[in-house]
């Protein structure tokens, strides 16, 4: 998914904020929900952060077209991992592993296989 940084993603030297990175690997986890006209979080129940970890390399600043490329690492009953990235020109600037948990009124339960299907799109690193 492209992002380009905007004025409110930085500090006042022009470099991207590093919480909002986390951010733009929310949104192009949202969109790919949002491509197949549903939600990350519906009646059968919601993903939740359990872990993560977060490395960053190189700053991005002011007016950047930045790429987040998510990968599926892991799936099982009722969490999945990914692995994320935010390029620019195919040079990663940030990466992350991230667990999420599916849970329905506050309990972890097996994620529905129609939520499966979406999230296998990222089984080729999209």
């Amino acid at each position: 998914m492209k992002i380009r940084v905007y004025y409110e993603d930085t500090d006042a030297a022009g470099i991207v904020y590093y919480a909002n990175y986390l951010k733009f690997c929310e949104r192009a986890r949202s969109e790919l929900f949002f491509e197949k006209g549903k939600t990350p979080q519906s009646e059968e129940g919601y993903f939740v952060v359990k872990h993560l970890e977060a490395d960053y390399r190189y700053p991005a600043g002011l007016g950047d077209v930045l790429n987040v490329v998510t990968k599926l690492v892991e799936k099982r009953k009722a969490s999945i991992t990914l692995l994320q990235r935010v390029e620019k020109e195919g040079e990663t600037l940030f990466e992350m592993r991230i667990r999420l948990a599916f849970l329905k009124e506050g309990k972890p339960v097996k994620i529905p296989d129609s939520l499966y299907s979406i999230v296998s799109a990222w089984e080729s690193g999209e």
